[in-house]
């Protein structure tokens, strides 16, 4: 049986090779996740790193997939898919044997370095395939199904990283990372790509190949957004422990939990044309988990605002990734795609070194309240710009 069989005269979505690219993305996402909330306890108690230069060592991976990230846009657009995913996935959990031997912070920040470059290129190929994999008419509803599997590695890893650290120490939770990278290794290979039409020609470089040009106010929304889960992924579990949260992994649990509960859903909504209301909803949501993380300190509250901040981003996901797939041709998926990641790894960057520079001079709680004061400009930012652009620049039927 190729898939599960979908509701009668809708395309179907649950085909055997978009199950292997859900597993192979999860498999990868839980690898990379694992380190993500660990690398800044175990810098800051096994190391005795300042928050300041935890901010860098943390975003030298963002700094390397920003280097990388639209060459991947024009690789995936101009040569195989499969090739590439697997090529990225290779590198990527090759440079977690590193991590074995990372006892400095400039040894970090270059083994940090190259794991964005390896992440960025397995990333974008491994969007694009799954975008190729899904129909058109239902593919705000597919992307939501495949991101959501990042997102919950994205909340499920970092709560059992802590358990691992807590209990194993970091060098055990570095040989499961690398467990798991080697299984998503061999699941890729049993991915079929839809076979593209032969370029006549490789495409001559130009600006365009590497960035949606017409998309960049979007872009500069996002960087707003994306700051919020930069500050979140990296100093949650301190904060955390700050307030006296006993495993402020938890936090992560929820976060997977408003997840799952919104991405799906909202991707269904996006498909039907009420885009803008699921954007508007999205950001009023993680606005408000934001100030309620920053002003309310126990651990009901500190899961409650975790649940209302990943509806929030649940929500938005898929949306967001939608409004840049149709704003761009077949032929510059790939591109697509990377500039929607960019925009990511820029924001989050950012999140990173800001979050480490406000934590320190101002507390975490005063990080996270301006957090929420970026979340709500980039609801009226979207309104006034950002939805413009997009109905001006959509593509009408774009396959």
């Amino acid at each position: 049986m190729d898939g599960i069989q979908e509701m009668e005269g809708k395309e179907k979505i649950w085909n055997k090779n978009f199950i292997i690219a859900c597993v192979a993305n999860f498999l990868v996402a839980c690898s990379f996740n694992l380190l993500m909330p660990t690398i800044p306890i175990y810098l800051s108690e096994v190391l005795e790193v300042p928050h300041s230069k935890i901010g860098i060592v943390l975003s030298s991976y963002a700094i390397a997939l920003l280097l990388i990230r639209p060459f991947c846009g024009y690789w995936v657009d101009v040569y195989s898919r499969k090739p590439l995913f697997l090529l990225g996935l290779t590198v990527f959990i090759a440079t977690f044997f590193g991590y074995y031997f990372a006892t400095t912070v400039v040894f970090l920040v270059i083994l940090r370095f190259i794991h964005g470059m390896s992440w960025g290129l397995a990333t974008v190929s491994a969007n694009t395939v799954a975008i190729d994999i899904i129909p058109a008419s239902r593919r705000a509803e597919g992307i939501g199904y495949f991101g959501v599997n990042t997102n919950i590695a994205m909340a499920v890893a970092p709560y059992i990283a802590v358990m691992i650290y807590d209990s194993y120490g970091f060098q055990t939770l570095i040989t499961c990372a690398l467990f798991m990278g080697f299984l998503s290794i061999l699941v890729v290979m049993f991915i079929q790509v839809p076979k593209r039409q032969r370029l006549d020609k490789i495409p001559p470089i130009s600006l365009d190949r590497f960035l949606l040009l017409k998309s960049i106010p979007i872009f500069i929304n996002q960087l707003f957004l994306a700051f919020g889960w930069g500050t979140l992924i990296s100093y949650a579990v301190l904060y955390g422990k700050e307030t006296g949260i006993q495993n402020a992994g938890i936090f992560f649990l929820f976060l997977a939990g408003g997840i799952v509960l919104s991405r799906v859903t909202s991707g269904r909504f996006v498909d039907r044309g009420h885009l803008h209301k699921v954007m508007v909803v999205a950001l009023l949501v993680i606005s408000l988990g934001f100030v309620g993380f920053a002003l309310l300190h126990s651990i009901y509250f500190f899961c409650l605002s975790a649940l209302l901040i990943g509806i929030g981003y649940g929500t938005l996901f898929p949306a967001l990734q939608t409004m840049y797939i149709n704003m761009a041709p077949g032929s510059k998926r790939g591109t697509a795609n990377s500039t929607y990641l960019t925009g990511f790894d820029l924001g989050i960057g950012i999140g990173m070194l800001l979050g480490a520079y406000f934590g320190d001079h101002f507390g975490f709680e005063m990080m996270y309240l301006i957090t929420a004061g970026f979340c709500l400009f980039a609801l009226v930012y979207y309104w006034f710009i950002s939805r413009p652009v997009f109905e001006k620049n959509k593509i009408q039927g774009n396959n």
